[in-house]
């Protein structure tokens, strides 16, 4: 009766199957863990660059001069947020130099280019997040297997014993509970960590695709003299 329950026993004592279940739960909590950190630290800088970002550009500076700050650098602008508006002002640059004088046009190419630059910074920021979402719902179910394969291993057993009593039974059902243990030890961090993630990420979309609209009306009043100053020159004479 006076048996070791410890859990370092249960997992040593445990059927090799249920050991394997055991170990690919830890590795895979091992790596959520490491997911989780250094997402905590990227969406952090994420959310500084673009707030530093916003203060320069709500401060009264030139778009010229601004884009010349993000294009000038060797590693090109530092948040996201400032790539996005690079693309923008990059676009509505060129179309500017090929004598495009209609606001909807510039107007539009400017967006697509902001559009498909937000894209890729959405698919940088939400990198690996999928790894905690499958995490969070999948290692419940192979925690649940390893419990299940470890019973039916005890009472196999317990088959060639002619008197079973709960002292018999207790040990080899407690194995198999630790892999259930295990797997909502790996999975309840990354279901936690999964949804404060997005929480967080749809903030940050929410805010660049705040500025892109933002931006859009500031091109859309430096495109309107442009486009003035292309009709009145169409009409002179000898145009």
């Amino acid at each position: 009766m006076n048996q070791d329950m410890s859990i370092l026993t249960l997992v040593l004592h445990a059927s090799t199957v249920v050991q394997i279940v055991m170990l690919l739960l830890l590795l895979v909590s091992v790596a959520s863990w490491s997911v989780i950190f250094s997402k905590v630290s990227s969406l952090k800088r994420v959310r500084q660059d673009n707030d530093e970002f916003d203060r320069e550009f709500w401060a009264g500076r030139t778009l010229q001069e601004l884009y010349q700050d993000a294009t000038s650098g060797k590693s090109g602008p530092s948040a996201p947020q400032e790539r996005i508006f690079a693309a923008g002002m990059r676009e509505f640059m060129k179309l500017r130099e090929r004598r495009v004088a209609e606001v909807g046009t510039l107007l539009d190419g400017a967006r697509r280019a902001m559009r498909a630059s937000y894209q890729r910074e959405m698919d940088a920021i939400e990198s690996r997040l999928d790894f905690l979402g499958s995490v969070g719902s999948v290692s419940p179910y192979i925690g649940l297997f390893g419990t299940v394969w470890g019973i039916m291993h005890a009472f196999t057993g317990l088959s060639n014993l002619q008197q079973v009593t709960l002292a018999t039974v207790a040990p080899g059902i407690a194995e198999a509970l630790v892999a259930t243990a295990i797997g909502l030890f790996a999975a309840i961090p990354a279901v936690l960590a999964y949804n404060r993630f997005a929480r967080d990420i749809d903030r940050i979309a929410i805010q660049m695709e705040s500025f892109i609209e933002e931006f859009s009306n500031i091109l859309a009043r430096n495109a309107t003299p442009l486009a003035a100053e292309a009709a009145r020159a169409a009409t002179q004479p000898g145009r």
